[in-house]
């Protein structure tokens, strides 16, 4: 089993940045090297969509059209750890904010949430106005 769990959402106010963080950790999860990693993010009333996903060994990056520009994800080898740097932040980025993961497979890149095998618990993120 694969354990997620995210940090750093908050309260800011617009034009502000925030740090995402998503650690791993499991009694069979040994490193993300065959992993696939998304960030998604969920409005209310809202589906849940794509941030921006990274193969972890490649380091090869996927963002959802919205999302290019304000959004950077990137990985800690070290610490098992996937970040999500948001920028520029506007009252509409306001969501729950989740970290994915799935054994990879060979696509370049994985948008639909149903592809997804392990989540967090999500991290809010409030972006006053």
């Amino acid at each position: 089993q694969v354990q997620l769990v995210e940090s750093g959402g908050g309260l800011v106010q617009a034009g502000g940045s925030l740090r995402l963080s998503c650690a791993a950790s499991g009694r069979t999860f040994t490193t993300f090297r065959n992993y696939y990693m998304g960030w998604f993010r969920q409005a209310p009333g809202k589906e849940r969509e794509l941030v921006a996903g990274l193969m972890w060994s490649s380091g090869s990056i996927y963002y959802s059209d919205s999302m290019k520009g304000r959004f950077t994800i990137s990985r800690d080898n070290a610490k098992n750890t996937v970040y999500l740097q948001a920028n520029s932040l506007k009252p509409e980025d306001t969501a729950v904010y989740y970290c994915a993961a799935r054994y990879y497979t060979g696509s370049i890149y994985y948008v639909d949430p149903n592809d997804y095998t392990y989540w967090g618990q999500g991290t809010q993120v409030t972006v006053s106005s």
